[in-house]
């Protein structure tokens, strides 16, 4: 009876165990090393990105040694160079170059500060702390072109709620036209980008504050730090990286701007206040044009 019971006792934990070795003698038939495996794995994900990404950056360079349309069927032409040639000597783009630098690299420090700011006030503990962070994600979560409409009326000339409150309080004596004076036009853009994404930087820095262990400031409290110090020593250090990501994330988005100056001026007013991105989309949009000027034909 003891060795019945036993074997029976066996043959239940080998009935049990059997199917998990033959799962992994399935995995183990591939015969494929740690790094065959994760290679396998990451093929797919490398192919996608190299159809979707790397392909069309190439295809525009190529493109941009041609002239011709994109819908209409008709042959290209190897231009060459000529197409950076005009493209440098027209006082046009260089405009638009230096009106995307200038709204770039104004907004996006101002956004870095800021949102800094109300990173470090969310971290503390407060009745509401998360119906706050909701709530000051919710100009970033607008789309940019009902953001861009919105300001557009707010902002305008003769009806705007801007220009309402500015009379009233007696800062202005008639309506001033915000969005028809070049740089008022391109401060006015600034400001609102800054309204918009603060928020999404703060977002950003708010998970590298968590990040940071709660025992380096409680030693460094110990030792009398004051909070100037906690801030210099600890938090700037170690959110150093953090701060890099959301310099990156916003970096970019800024300079390729489309949605909001489009949405809010139209890319102007007129020319000057025009960005690269801008200039770009309304010089190639009415006819679809490859070329830098002017479609030669033959």
């Amino acid at each position: 009876m003891p060795d019945t019971a036993d074997h029976v006792s066996s043959s239940r934990h080998d009935g049990e165990s059997t199917p998990a070795v033959s799962r992994w003698q399935r995995y183990r038939e591939f015969r494929l090393t740690e790094e065959e495996l994760a290679t396998a794995l990451l093929a797919p994900v490398v192919l996608f990105l190299l159809a979707v990404s790397f392909y069309p950056i190439i295809e525009t360079v190529r493109s941009s040694f041609y002239t011709g349309y994109v819908i209409e069927a008709r042959p290209q032409t190897f231009v060459g160079l000529q197409n950076y040639e005009q493209l440098l000597s027209n006082g046009g783009f260089w405009n638009s170059f230096t009106v995307s630098m200038i709204y770039t690299f104004v907004s996006v420090p101002i956004e870095l500060c800021i949102g800094l700011g109300m990173a470090l006030l969310l971290q503390r503990s407060f009745r509401g702390k998360y119906i706050t962070q909701a709530a000051i994600l919710f100009p970033w979560a607008l789309p940019t072109v009902i953001n861009a409409k919105i300001w557009a009326w707010m902002f305008h000339g003769q009806y705007g709620v801007i220009n309402d409150m500015l009379i009233r309080i007696g800062i202005f004596e008639t309506t001033f036209p915000f969005l028809a004076k070049p740089n008022v036009a391109l401060a006015s853009m600034t400001f609102i980008t800054i309204w918009k994404t603060s928020s999404f930087m703060a977002l950003i820095l708010l998970a590298g504050l968590s990040g940071i262990p709660d025992h380096l400031y409680e030693a460094a409290r110990m030792d009398g730090a004051s909070r100037w110090r906690l801030f210099r020593d600890i938090t700037l250090p170690l959110l150093k990286p953090t701060i890099l990501v959301a310099l990156i994330f916003r970096t970019l988005p800024a300079f390729q701007a489309f949605g909001l100056p489009y949405g809010l001026t139209g890319g102007g007013p007129g020319k000057r206040q025009r960005r690269s991105f801008c200039s770009t989309i309304s010089s190639r949009s009415p006819s679809w044009r490859l070329a830098v000027g002017r479609q030669r034909r033959r």
